[in-house]
């Protein structure tokens, strides 16, 4: 195949202002990260004083040192329940994210017990609710570290309880679908949490502080009268030689973690699976870290797709598919990493022709068995008469029937704006690619906030025009700018990402390393025999 030829010029302003305004970004991306860490580093006296490690302690002690660790969801929760851009902090009081322990491709759950001592937010349990299904469809091994308040009953919310039961439904779905999984009780874990323990394969206990109760002492006074402390209750102790519910008693956090990667790699788990291919493959010809001043922030200032493909796939090396044909559509087949892919980019919104041939384009990746990458930048598909007339609605309803039903695995980045049914055509969240994640710059919705206040203006110049009276502009114009305000509001990337509505916002220039690692783990996936069983795995 035809090594693209770029033609960025990095000593161009464009490219300098671009980096620039990229940047600015990436560093507001890593500046949440590190608020979410420094709240949960206040309570390190307190998790000393106990003899524990923190929850970013206990990570690092559980995955495999040198290994990749591809964080999820990490701006869950941002502005949700607290929406102060300046205060609100992202994660959702959970860590989330795919690394190996003892050789293991896991996914992995730790409750960040330094914020608000775990307790449960409505981002973290949809973003928990995620990493569960994830780890299910990607037969995934599921390790989670507990120690969690469990609900806020001061924030009750009554569809938390309701849907959070979907957390304890899915341990045992994944353990009926043949996949272990793990507790390290290293806190408490009250009322409906006791389940977490109580529902996983393998449970590790931390004396002294590990605790599982469906109600602690407070609760079991209030109702019972009964006066009894937590160890009682509900210690790790208790559980370990009266109810049978932990398995395996641990000194300590790092004693725990211990335990647990020994019972990862004394399962055998990689013996289910097809010796993984070792392919030989390209880099890039082209630096990956130039993407950061090849794409705009401002998502109507055009570039070339293929520009971002020459850095992200192997080689730079990719071959067009029907490049003279709805051009504004970029259809290509490359490798990542060693896997042969197709992927798809916008240098525009969809014509009839461009849906016609991404519509062909998904159907052979289907049959060649293609994993397809949605590198999604578009404001949706054209309207108007000429684009009617040619079938814009068949054309588009069958690109997305097609991305519906396309069987080898999708993944989407949002790299730019992703709006209206563009979004659907481009495999949107809705469409529940295996991986989806946005850049810093992206912006979704179902229209862009200009584009939604132009349209009732229009509506309100006509009504007046029907009523016989002059359009009163000053009205209009406050009307437009309302819209606006609540478009863009909710357009960005730390605003979507912050209700789940992606697997995590990356650095740009992280692309090709996330999409390699996802390739490696879906490769490893379909590769995996598994032993289901009829009910999962019960303590009896």
């Amino acid at each position: 195949m035809p090594q693209f030829k770029s033609k960025i010029s990095t000593s161009s302003d464009s490219f300098a202002q671009n980096r620039k305004d990229m940047l600015t970004l990436i560093e507001h991306l890593r500046s949440l990260e590190k608020r979410a860490v420094e709240a949960s580093e206040k309570r390190r006296p307190t998790f000393e004083k106990r003899g524990q490690l923190t929850p970013h302690e206990r990570l690092t002690r559980l995955l495999d040192p040198g290994m990749p660790f591809l964080r999820l969801y990490n701006m869950a929760n941002y502005l949700v329940e607290d929406d102060n851009p300046d205060t609100s902090i992202p994660g959702g009081s959970v860590i989330l994210g795919i690394g190996f322990v003892k050789g293991v491709r896991c996914m992995i759950w730790v409750d960040d017990s330094g914020i608000r001592a775990g307790a449960a937010t409505t981002g973290g349990w949809d973003a928990s609710k995620g990493a569960q299904k994830m780890a299910q469809e990607l037969k995934l091994p599921f390790i989670h570290l507990v120690e969690s308040a469990g609900a806020n009953l001061m924030e009750y919310k009554v569809e938390l309880w309701a849907y959070g039961g979907m957390l304890f439904r899915n341990l045992a779905w994944l353990s009926a679908a043949g996949i272990p999984t793990m507790v390290v009780l290293h806190g408490p874990s009250t009322a409906g949490g006791a389940y977490m323990p109580g529902m996983s394969d393998y449970v590790i206990g931390v004396r002294d502080n590990g605790m599982a109760a469906l109600g602690g002492a407070a609760l079991v006074h209030a109702a019972t009268g009964e006066v009894a402390d937590d160890r009682e209750l509900g210690g790790t102790e208790m559980h370990a030689s009266t109810t049978g519910s932990v398995e395996y008693l641990a000194d300590d956090d790092a004693h725990g973690i211990e335990i647990a990667r020994d019972t990862m790699g004394r399962i055998d788990w990689n013996k289910n699976t097809a010796p993984i291919r070792q392919n030989d493959y390209a880099e890039p010809v082209y630096d990956i870290d130039e993407i950061a001043g090849i794409v705009p922030t401002d998502y109507t200032i055009p570039y070339d797709v293929r520009e971002v493909a020459a850095r992200i796939v192997d080689g730079s090396d990719f071959e067009e598919f029907k490049s003279r044909y709805g051009p504004g559509t970029v259809c290509m087949q490359a490798s990542i990493m060693g896997h042969a892919v197709g992927l798809i980019g916008n240098n525009g919104p969809f014509d009839p022709e461009a849906a016609a041939k991404a519509t062909h384009f998904f159907q052979l990746c289907d049959q060649s068995e293609l994993p397809i990458i949605f590198l999604n930048n578009t404001t949706g598909y054209i309207v108007g008469k000429e684009s009617e007339h040619k079938g814009m609605i068949k054309l588009g309803s069958k690109m997305i029937q097609a991305v519906s039903n396309v069987r080898v695995p999708k993944l989407s980045l949002y790299i730019g704006a992703s709006f209206g049914a563009g979004n659907y055509g481009m495999s949107g969240v809705a469409f529940e690619p295996d991986f989806l994640f946005s850049w810093p710059n992206a912006k979704t919705g179902v229209m862009a906030g200009a584009s939604a206040a132009n349209t009732m203006s229009h509506v309100a110049k006509v009504q007046a025009q029907r009523k016989g009276v002059e359009p009163d502009e000053e009205a209009i114009a406050k009307q437009n700018q309302r819209i606006r305000d609540i478009f863009e509001a909710q357009e960005s990337a730390f605003f979507t990402s912050g209700r789940v509505l992606d697997n995590g916002v990356i650095d740009p220039r992280d692309t090709r390393k996330v999409l390699g690692f996802a390739l490696e783990t879906i490769f490893e996936s379909q590769n995996r025999t598994l032993h289901p069983n009829a009910f999962g795995v019960a303590r009896i």
